[in-house]
C-alpha cells in the first residue's frame, strides 16, 4: 500500500524537488501507533516502524536506507547529509542536503515540521521545529547551514506541515513569558485562552515569522492541525491528555530529484 500523502502547493511548484507530508494512515503499526508510525524512539514494533519507513521512502522513490531523519531533541542543531545515514541518527533537528535521491526527513506529533528548497541551489531542508527549537533557532539555523552550502533565501521556499494548531495550543501565563523574554513582539503568537490565565499559542503563526525573518522568499502553513484532527494525524497532547503510554510519529520529507 502506497501512504497518502499531503502536500503543499509552494514546494510541489519547486522542478527538481519532491516533498510529502504523510498522515498516520498507510502503514501496518498497530493499538496506539495506528498505522503509518515512523518513530525509530516510539515503543513501538521496531520491525513494524521499519516497514512503515520503507513504505514512506518508496513513495519518494527511494529506498529505506536514504531516508535522513535525526534523533531529535528540541534544539538548534543542523545535521548535513552528505550519504545515507541508515540507521545512524544523529542528535539533532534539522538535516540539509545537496545529494539528489537522499530523502531529508522531520519526525513529529504536534510539533511544526517544516521543508524548505532552494531550486537553483539544488538544496533541500527538513526541520522540526517545536516551541523549544523554534524559539532556540532551529529554522534560522537551518537557513544559514543552506546559504553556506550556496543557497539564498529569496530563492528558497518552505512550508510548513500538519502541527497543532492555536485552537488546540493551550498554555499558561509562564510559557508565554518566555517568549516574551526573547522578544516582547512574540506575544502577538498567544491569544485569550478560557481563563484569564491561560493562552492560546500559535505555533505555526511563529514558525512562518521566523522563516520571514531568515529571510526565505515565501512560506506557507498548510493548514492542519494534529491535534484536533485524529483519524488522519498522530497527537502527543491528545495522547498526554488521556494519560496515553506512547504516541506515533509522522513524517514530513523532501528529496531533490533528477534536474529539471
Amino acid at each position: 500500500m502506497v501512504p497518502p500523502i499531503l502536500s503543499s502547493p509552494l514546494l510541489a511548484s519547486v522542478a527538481g524537488v519532491g516533498h510529502a507530508f504523510f498522515t498516520r494512515r498507510g502503514g501496518v503499526s498497530r493499538g496506539l501507533y495506528e498505522s503509518l508510525n515512523v518513530g525509530l524512539g516510539s515503543r513501538d514494533d521496531a520491525v513494524a516502524v521499519r516497514e512503515n519507513r520503507r513504505r514512506a521512502a518508496a513513495a519518494l522513490g527511494v529506498a529505506s536506507e536514504a531516508l535522513a531523519t535525526c534523533y531529535q531533541v528540541h534544539s538548534a542543531t543542523v545535521k548535513i547529509a552528505a550519504s545515507p545515514w541508515g540507521s545512524d541518527r544523529p542528535q539533532g533537528d534539522a538535516v540539509v542536503t545537496a545529494r539528489q535521491g537522499l530523502v531529508c526527513g522531520a519526525l513529529a506529533a504536534d510539533c511544526a515540521p517544516v521543508l524548505i528548497a532552494d531550486g537553483p541551489a539544488r538544496l533541500v531542508a527538513a526541520v522540526h521545529a517545536g516551541w523549544r527549537g523554534a524559539l532556540a533557532g532551529v529554522v534560522e539555523a537551518a537557513v544559514a547551514a543552506m546559504v553556506e552550502r550556496g543557497g539564498s533565501p529569496d530563492r528558497m521556499v518552505a512550508a510548513v506541515g500538519p502541527c497543532i494548531a492555536r485552537e488546540s495550543y493551550e498554555v499558561g501565563m509562564d510559557f508565554m513569558a518566555q517568549f516574551a523574554a526573547c522578544d516582547h513582539s512574540y506575544r502577538r503568537f498567544f491569544s485569550p485562552g478560557a481563563t484569564p490565565e491561560k493562552r492560546q499559542f500559535d505555533l505555526p503563526g511563529f514558525v512562518v515569522s521566523r522563516l520571514a525573518a531568515a529571510g526565505v522568499g515565501s512560506s506557507e502553513w498548510i493548514g492542519r492541525d494534529t491535534c484536533a484532527e485524529e483519524d488522519e494525524f498522530f497527537s502527543n497532547r491528545r495522547a498526554f491528555r488521556r494519560g496515553e503510554a506512547d504516541y506515533g510519529r509522522l513524517l514530513s520529507a523532501i528529496v531533490l530529484q533528477e534536474s529539471p
